[in-house]
């Protein structure tokens, strides 16, 4: 492990931490979500089938996952690398890659992007949510999962030798289901032997996050060395928000540039504005946990591109950044949600 130790491993090989740049810790770049496909109200077919004009654009952005062309990202590589050319021109240094076993994880495409954009990528290892578990998945023992997930950082993953940097995203749903939990399981017993960053999806539910870091633990991950994600979809009230902050997990907001009126996925979820993710941030900021923040937009469907009229991976640095500034997050805050924290985060122990 000396090779690793106070490194970061990117899918063109080792880099000092100091290297990376300001950082967006939950994105994908190549990836497919059929399996999150939720069927198009009746009436829609029609624009579900076809949805790319510009008269549908807004059906598109408040129905995202109802189109199965729009969740082929992995159809746009060549946007991808347009995309990244200008995130790296806004100051951009590094995306966090959370494509996992399940929804067409491509590392010999990551590694590609990267050379060609000089932009840090790390690709994440492991496995997302049950329903992309194979059966082969689900009959494997908790040992047997750690293993491979241990090789997909060590020595490469699906049959390349492209290693992984970050253990996830690791996919659970609410309730968390029996191979999900083997999965957890098997992440935290890796953990403890790579010394690595981890990053986690919780289900949609506020109790979800709570749940998930009890495994972990029992486990014995570490989860000072692990992202909870999808906190803006998750946990609303401030009070659970704090309780669950002490449990000492980084907090990621990483939808931002979502902004839905209705959630498909949970009805009962008012999805945020982007200004309401930067109240939020200031309110934990305050509430002194500006060391355990970081952000992301998680681009998974296509109409989150610039190609198609979406904000892209520039929102948060061309955008986001001169909202939190004029809402009272210092330079040196945001300088340590978009580089110190993901830089801590991503360095082996």
């Amino acid at each position: 492990m000396s090779k690793l130790s106070g490194k970061v491993q990117t899918v063109l090989g080792v880099v000092d931490p100091e290297q990376l740049g300001r950082t967006m810790t939950h994105e994908h770049l190549t990836m497919s979500f059929e399996c999150c496909y939720f069927p198009p109200r009746a009436g829609d077919e029609a624009v579900a089938e076809d949805p790319f004009h510009m008269r549908h654009m807004h059906w598109l952005r408040q129905n995202p996952y109802s189109s199965q062309e729009n969740l082929l990202l992995l159809q746009e590589t060549a946007a991808v690398r347009d995309e990244l050319l200008a995130y790296r021109k806004a100051g951009g240094g590094t995306i966090v890659e959370n494509t996992t076993t399940g929804i067409e994880r491509d590392l010999p495409a990551l590694k590609q992007l990267a050379k060609d954009t000089g932009v840090h990528i790390i690709a994440g290892a492991g496995y997302y949510v049950d329903c992309t578990h194979s059966e082969d998945t689900k009959r494997t023992s908790v040992e047997k999962l750690s293993d491979i997930i241990v090789n997909e950082v060590l020595h490469g993953a699906d049959g390349t030798d492209i290693h992984c940097g970050v253990i996830g995203e690791i996919g659970t749903c609410w309730p968390i289901t029996e191979s999900e939990k083997k999965v957890l399981k098997a992440t935290a017993h890796a953990q403890a032997q790579l010394g690595c960053p981890v990053i986690i999806h919780p289900g949609r539910n506020p109790a979800a996050p709570f749940e998930v870091v009890r495994i972990l633990q029992e486990a014995g991950g570490d989860i000072s060395k692990t992202v909870m994600s999808h906190l803006d979809r998750t946990i609303f009230d401030e009070g659970q928000l704090l309780d669950f902050a002490k449990l000492g997990s980084y907090l990621e907001y990483d939808l931002f540039g979502m902004e839905t009126l209705n959630y498909a996925y949970d009805p009962a979820v008012d999805m945020p504005s982007d200004s309401q993710r930067v109240k939020t941030l200031g309110f934990l900021i305050n509430e002194g946990y500006e060391d355990k923040i970081v952000i992301a937009h998680d681009i998974h469907t296509k109409n989150r591109l610039t190609k198609y009229g979406g904000h892209g991976y520039s929102h948060i640095l061309n955008n986001i950044v001169p909202k939190m500034l004029a809402r009272g997050i210092s330079q040196h805050q945001v300088d340590k949600i978009l580089i110190d924290n993901p830089k801590h985060w991503l360095t082996f122990k």
